[in-house]
């Protein structure tokens, strides 16, 4: 090949790779513009707000999640448990704990889209203004609920909480990062879109719609992100997702091995199908009706995640380094030193603000090690496919 040709198209290359990281670095340094908070509106009157909590087999833990709900409720709102599939007390300790229960089961229709479907039809009813959706696993900060479901219904859109993993108890492993690689995605990122102007994701807890936008929200069954999914679908119809900062919703990783590769298979997976499948249409769409909005959730779900972001940046440095060292062109070497570079920055101001206390300095060290950890999740994925699988997250240590 020409050397011109060989020149441009490796720097084509390192470029097609660097553009993420350009997205992903914009992002986080908009995250840090100073915020500029409009008052909350205050509703014309008082409003009703639905909870929804999908769960199977959560007998463990439902009675707690059930409580803390209750605890953020008034008078008129409902909380309201479906059992989807359970084996085991969930029902019952979730009904003796004070919530409203609905019992599914359909051995072949499983998983959380489905049992959410099941939660909105029972409430046709008798509709609230607001429903709010999470997991049983999730505890919603003291006091924020209501703010979130007000959100929703002062933008007329849907609304995400900040959704956020903690290390498990006593764990030294790979936690850290992973929880630290969630923050930057949940946190860092959507706020920086958010200071912009811009929508960000569903991320599937501590989610809040106005009746009719979740009356008439399409299905997105049997697709492995599926809350991502219909943030994108809402968008589309006009109804782009929006952060509310104020609202923290808190989970935990999955403690034991096997459950935490599930876990994070699931999560990969999902974002990858995301890319290449409703990225594209986000953006084409964006831009043939010129809406920003489109047009920017298409590139944030472009990018792929943390790991693979940065394996594939490195990636793209070595091999372009030994194209030069060789005597090739050193263009495309700059282009993808300069994507590093870039990456680099995103992560380093990201961690030094936010996620310090969350990755301490000394398991910094282990990143190469997490990275290279993920590689069978990406094997799977480019030899299989997306695992379209429903699985329960085991949360046992």
């Amino acid at each position: 090949m020409p050397a011109p040709l060989l020149s441009i198209g490796l720097s084509l290359g390192a470029a097609l790779v660097a553009a993420p990281s350009a997205i992903f670095t914009t992002e986080v340094l908009a995250s840090y513009l100073p915020r500029r908070k409009a008052p909350r509106a205050l509703p014309t009157r008082d409003f009703r707000m639905a909870v929804l909590v999908p769960a199977h087999d959560e007998a463990a833990g439902i009675e707690a999640t059930v409580r803390h709900l209750l605890a953020e409720l008034g008078p008129e709102d409902r909380l309201v448990v479906i059992a989807d599939n359970c084996s085991d007390d969930t029902a019952t300790l979730a009904r003796e704990a004070g919530a409203e229960v609905l019992e599914r089961r359909d051995a072949e229709r499983r998983g959380k889209g489905y049992a959410l479907s099941y939660g909105a039809e029972h409430l046709t009813t008798d509709p609230p203004n607001v429903v709010v959706v999470m997991d049983a696993d999730c505890r919603v900060a003291r006091g924020s609920l209501r703010g979130l479901a007000l959100e929703a219904l002062a933008s007329g859109r849907p609304t995400q909480a900040v959704y956020l993993l903690e290390r498990p108890a006593g764990n030294n492993d790979l936690s850290g990062i992973s929880a630290f690689a969630f923050l930057v995605r949940n946190l860092v990122r959507p706020r920086g879109l958010r200071r912009l102007g811009l929508p960000c994701e569903l991320t599937g807890t501590g989610m809040a719609f106005p009746w009719p936008v979740y009356r008439d929200a399409p299905a997105t069954h049997g697709f492995l992100a599926e809350d991502r999914l219909l943030g994108h679908e809402l968008a589309l119809r006009g109804a782009p997702p929006l952060l509310d900062e104020d609202t923290l919703v808190v989970g935990e990783l999955a403690q034991n091995a096997p459950a935490s590769f599930k876990q994070r298979r699931r999560w990969e997976h999902g974002g990858l199908a995301i890319l290449f499948g409703t990225s594209p249409r986000l953006l084409v769409q964006g831009l043939l009706r010129a809406d920003l909005g489109l047009i920017a959730q298409g590139l944030d779900s472009a990018v792929p995640p943390l790991a693979l972001l940065v394996l594939l940046q490195s990636g793209a440095a070595l091999g372009t380094a030994g194209v030069a060292l060789v005597g090739g062109p050193v263009l495309p070497f700059a282009v993808a030193a300069g994507g590093c570079a870039v990456l680099g920055a995103g992560v380093l101001l990201a961690w030094l603000v936010d996620g310090r206390q969350l990755l301490p300095p000394a398991e910094v060290l282990r990143i190469p090690r997490y990275v290279l950890w993920k590689l069978p999740l990406y094997a799977s994925f480019a030899r299989h496919g997306a695992h379209g699988e429903w699985e329960r997250t085991d949360r046992s240590a």
